[in-house]
Order: structure tokens, then C-alpha cells, then sequence
């Protein structure tokens, strides 16, 4: 029976997503729990699985298009119904009559039976074909798109092509996407070389269908098509004579022409001819080959991490490499490439860093399409500049005692809480028992109901540096917890974060966020309050220099210590500056006191 796939609510506040991207087109098998297609909300990008396993026999909502929470994406029918389902949604009756008839056609003659027989796997590409082949025409990838770009092509002339199988990517200046075969077949010809631009409904290439399927063959399911095929043997001549269309791909297009005979032969002894996709995936800059298909995102994330694909062990169905599996082999590369550096005395080789500093970005003089979350950021910073008045606020504080407690306590820390103990749970814990102190600056402004709103309790939120921009998860009720609590908190939302397994309701309610700028080495900065936050503290990094003391022996001395700067920007039209050093000048006391033996169990 059919299942129908319907967007989530992906947060309390969400009330409608974009689909970004189909990682499954019409006609592909999928897995329970597979993912099915990427949702971007104003909160979160995220995949949405499938929930049963079947064929996806109908997408309802194109890729960038905005669907309300509740409404349907796509139909999704059992293996037995796939067939049936996708004729339904794709073709009309007719169109199913004949495929039926055509078997018992081609058993009785030998002229037009075998381009009959292609046409049954493929049957909403049928009216694009011809004699000569099926033609690949440019889709039409939003409402207000004309043209697409095509980027790379995954197959070259003379090569085999499976229905639905990735055959090209095409990017637009709404939507990066790959174009699946509508047929099976060979490819005849290129039309449109990569980096070149061609308007929707223009012929991309041409799908042969003298290498398509034999009359008994589009019954069980359309990749069987691919398997007999003696009869197609006159028509890989235009194969062989085509020229090299795609640039960049010379070498891999003239090895596709030199094996299309041979490769006639096995096509019909085993499917496997689909095995040139990994001669495909490893042209983008891999070391070895890489098994199975891979997403353009995913290739991407390996490009940015210097990770090769060939070697990651894809944990998705059937073996798919997953964002997550890039990302986990990129955390084991540098913990590899860390854990050695102590210990060879060639470090002093280290000087190979500025070298690396000095290559040029691959970005510079591009054009990108600008991301989602990215654009959302923009939109909120900008509305939260005109909305409030903004002032920021700078204390200096001396963390010594706490950069002690941290040497003495850090390895039984990290065995008995499972993360590392730096320094930010300590700012976290004294600013949350600051606001518990000095509520007004926790709570909200409406300046047009003329309220102030006072929570109940501290939802600290703690900006995270991602790949796809800053975001920010948020520790709900904060004043419940501890020292321990509170990093291990902190540490399993940044991890989540940046690999992209965060709920939004967890990036969503925050009455007060904290800032690690000191993490990358700044000193200290004026963050940017986001509404309806009313404040924003930044801590800077943590340095040694030298600074006058009072000693009880001798006096003000100059001595190393450890020192930070505190930055709290806030709403000036609710919070004053008296209030804001308040608060500050608590957070400096409790952290130059270094209380916390209690907390870390010494």
C-alpha cells in the first residue's frame, strides 16, 4: 500500500520547510530509515528519512520549493506496487496497454522489437526518444529558473547508463541537483559540455536504446533492462566515433571509446557494467577509487577536510558514504596527524605551515549561491542592528587560580564526565549564577506592548562555529546544573551541531548566549545581541602577561598571570551601563575566586 512521506515539524515555532535537495529520485528503491530528501528551515538544515521501504514513485514538491508542515513531499510504494505506482503518477492508461502488448510483438518480428522493448523501463521518456535514441533534456528546477549550468558529467560517451542512475549535475542560481537517466542505455552523445549553459527543455545528450533491454526483461523492474542485449550490437558505432565533449574528462571519455567493444560482450553476461561510476567518482581529486555512488555534498565536505573518499567506509544503506562518515574520518585525520607531532622531533619542521597559509583559496574570484542559513543569519543580525540599541561593555579578569584548577584536575575531569575540561564551563557557570543575580539581564523587551518578561530560568545558548555558518544550540534550564554537567552539555551540542544531528527545538529559546571569540585567538569583541535576547557576552582568549598585584608580603608586584577579557553587548533601551558592570564585576569575582574544588572533586 502507498505511504505517504509528509514534512515534519522540525520545531515548536516551524511552520513550513524548503526541499533542498531529492537524495532519491522517481523509480529508486529506498530503506526504512534512509535518507530521502534534505529540509532547510529558518532554524536548521536537516534529512528527512523514509518511512517504509519501497520505490519512490512520485515527488510531489520539487527541490527548492516550500512545503507546509504536514503536507505531503512524495509517495512511496511497495516493491510489488512499484510498477503499478509509478505509472500511475507518471503515465496515462494507454501508455500502460501498450508495454503489455509489446513482448508478444517482439516475439513475432525483428524490425522496431528491441526500441519497443527500451521504451517499457522508461515509459515517461518514451516520447523524447527516437530511432536514434533518447534524448536528455535540461529539467525545469523551480518556477522562476530559465537556464542550468551543466557542472560535471558522471557518464561519458560509450558508457553504460541504468534508469534513474545520477547522469549529470546541473546547477542553477537556486539549486545545485543531479540529473538521473531517464532511460537505460549508452551514451551516445554530449551535447552540452560542462561549464556550459543551456536553457530548461534543451537537449542535454543522447541515451541509445540499441543497448537498452530484451521483450522479457521490463517486467520484474527497469535495471534488469540493462542485462540481454545481443541484438543491440549494430548501433555502437555512433559511440565509438563521438567525439570528447566534456573538459577535464579526455582521458576517461577515450578509454570508455577503446572498451565499448568489449564491454558489448559483457553487458550481456553481467550488470555489473554500471562498475565505471567508481572510474567517475575518483576523477575529483581522490586518491583510489570510491565504491558506490557519492553525493555532490558529500564530495564536497571531502574536498574542504582533504579526505579521501576511497578510503571512508560508508555507514549509509548498502555502504552509501554519508556527511557524518566524512566528518568522523576528518576528526580521526587530525587526531592522526596531532597525536605524532609531540613526539617526532622533526617538528621542528613545523615551519611547512606558513606554506599552507600561503595557497590560495579555490573561492577567490568565484560567485556562490548564498546559503539559506547564511542568508538567515544576515536577515536576523541586520534586524536585531535596527531594533535595538546596542552598547558593549569590556572587563578584564584574572583566571590564574582557574587555569590551576584546570592542571590539577583536567585527566580525573575527562574520566569521570567522558569530555575535556577548558575553560568555558567555567564562564558558562559564573554567567548563569550572574543572571540568576541580575535577572534583567536575562530578560526580554516589547517595547510596543511596553512589557519586560522576566524567565523563569537561564536557557543559555552557545554560539558554535560551523561549516555552514555560527549556530547556536541552547542548554534549556542551565541554572540546574553544574560544573560537569554544564561541559558535558556544552560539548555534546557543539559535536551535534557541527555534524548536523541537532533537533531545532535544541537551537531554539534561548534567553541569554554565550560567545567563545578567544577560541580562534581574538582578544575580545562587540557581539551582535539576537532578538529578542536583551544581551550577549563574549569571552575573549585566555593569554599570559604581565600585571600588577597586591601581594600581601610585598606589595603591588608586576607577575604572569593569566588573564581574559569579558565582553557583555546589550539592549541599552532595558539595561543600563550600571547594570551591565554589575553583572560583570559578579562574573569577575566568581572567576577570580576560583571556588570550584567542590565541583571538580578535589
Amino acid at each position: 500500500m502507498p505511504v505517504s512521506v509528509t514534512m515534519p515539524r522540525l520545531g515548536e515555532s516551524v511552520t513550513e520547510g524548503t526541499v533542498t535537495r531529492w537524495l532519491k529520485q522517481e523509480g529508486e528503491t529506498v530503506e526504512v530509515d534512509e535518507p530521502l530528501l534534505e529540509v532547510s528551515t529558518d532554524k536548521v538544515d536537516t534529512e528527512i528519512p523514509s518511512p517504509a521501504a519501497g520505490v519512490l514513485s512520485r515527488i510531489v514538491v520539487a527541490e527548492d520549493e516550500t512545503a507546509e508542515v504536514g503536507s505531503e513531499l512524495a509517495v512511496i510504494s511497495g516493491e510489488g506496487e512499484s510498477a503499478g505506482g509509478q505509472d500511475d503518477g507518471e503515465a496515462a492508461e494507454p501508455e500502460q496497454t501498450e508495454p503489455a502488448t509489446e513482448p508478444t510483438a517482439a516475439a513475432e518480428g525483428t524490425g522496431p522489437e528491441p526500441e519497443q522493448a527500451q521504451e517499457q523501463p522508461a515509459a515517461q521518456a518514451a516520447p523524447a526518444s527516437s530511432g536514434e535514441g533518447t534524448a536528455v533534456k535540461m529539467p525545469a528546477l523551480g518556477e522562476s529558473v530559465t537556464e542550468g549550468t551543466v557542472t560535471r558529467w558522471l557518464k561519458q560517451v560509450g558508457e553504460t547508463v541504468e534508469v534513474d542512475e545520477p547522469l549529470l549535475e546541473v546547477s542553477t542560481d537556486k539549486v545545485d541537483t543531479e540529473i538521473p537517466s531517464p532511460v537505460a542505455g549508452t551514451v551516445l552523445e554530449i551535447k552540452v559540455p560542462e561549464d556550459e549553459t543551456a536553457a530548461v527543455g534543451a537537449d542535454l545528450a543522447v541515451i541509445g536504446t540499441a543497448g537498452g533491454a530484451a521483450p522479457a526483461e521490463p517486467e520484474p523492474a527497469p535495471k534488469a533492462a540493462a542485462e540481454p542485449a545481443p541484438k543491440a550490437e549494430p548501433k555502437p558505432e555512433p559511440e565509438v566515433t563521438e567525439p570528447t565533449p566534456g573538459a577535464g574528462y579526455n582521458e576517461p571519455a577515450a578509454e570508455a571509446e577503446s572498451a565499448a567493444q568489449p564491454a558489448k560482450a559483457e553487458q550481456a553476461a553481467q550488470p555489473a557494467a554500471p562498475a565505471a561510476p567508481p572510474a567517475r567518482s575518483a576523477a575529483p581529486a581522490q586518491s583510489g577509487e570510491v565504491p558506490g555512488y557519492v553525493t555532490p555534498l558529500v564530495r564536497k565536505l571531502a574536498g574542504e577536510h582533504g579526505v579521501d573518499l576511497a578510503s571512508v567506509n560508508g555507514t549509509g544503506v548498502g555502504g552509501r558514504i554519508r556527511k557524518q562518515d566524512v566528518l568522523e574520518a576528518a576528526e580521526k585525520a587530525k587526531a592522526a596527524k596531532a597525536a605524532p607531532a609531540p613526539t617526532a622531533p622533526p617538528a621542528a619542521t613545523a615551519p611547512a605551515r606558513p606554506a599552507a597559509k600561503a595557497q590560495p583559496s579555490a573561492k577567490r574570484g568565484s560567485t556562490e549561491k548564498l546559503p539559506r542559513i547564511r542568508a538567515t543569519i544576515a536577515k536576523r543580525m541586520q534586524q536585531s542592528l535596527h531594533e535595538m540599541a546596542q552598547l558593549t561593555t569590556v572587563i578584564e579578569v584574572d583566571v590564574t587560580r582557574i587555569a590551576k584548577l584546570r592542571t590539577q584536575a583536567k585527566e580525573a575531569f575527562q574520566q569521570r564526565h567522558g569530555v575535556k575540561l577548558s575553560f568555558l564551563p567555567f564562564f558558562a557557570l559564573a554567567a548563569v549564577e550572574a543572571l540568576q543575580t541580575y535577572p534583567i539581564v536575562n530578560a526580554s523587551m516589547d517595547l510596543d506592548a511596553g512589557t519586560i518578561t522576566y524567565p523563569d530560568a537561564e536557557h543559555l545558548g552557545i554560539a558554535v562555529d560551523t561549516e555552514r555558518g555560527l549556530m547556536v544550540p541552547v542548554i534549556h534550564g542551565a541554572g540546574d546544573l553544574n560544573l560537569g554537567g554544564i561541559a558535558k552539555r556544552i560539548a555534546d551540542l557543539a559535536e551535534r551541531t557541527r555534524t548536523n544531528k541537532i533537533s531545532p527545538d535544541e537551537i531554539a529559546g534561548a534567553t541569554f548566549t554565550l560567545t567563545n571569540t578567544g577560541s580562534r585567538g581574538a582578544l575580545f569583541d562587540t557581539p551582535i545581541v539576537p532578538s529578542p535576547q536583551s544581551a550577549m557576552l563574549g569571552t575573549g582568549a585566555v593569554v599570559k602577561r604581565p600585571v600588577v598585584v597586591n601581594d600581601p608580603d610585598l606589595g603591588e608586584v608586576v607577575a604572569v598571570r593569566s588573564m581574559v577579557y569579558l565582553a557583555l553587548s546589550y539592549d541599552h533601551r532595558l539595561i543600563d551601563g550600571a547594570d551591565a558592570a554589575r553583572f560583570l564585576v559578579a562574573v569577575k569575582e566568581r572567576l577570580e575566586g576560583g571556588n570550584f574544588e567542590a565541583e571538580l572533586g578535589l
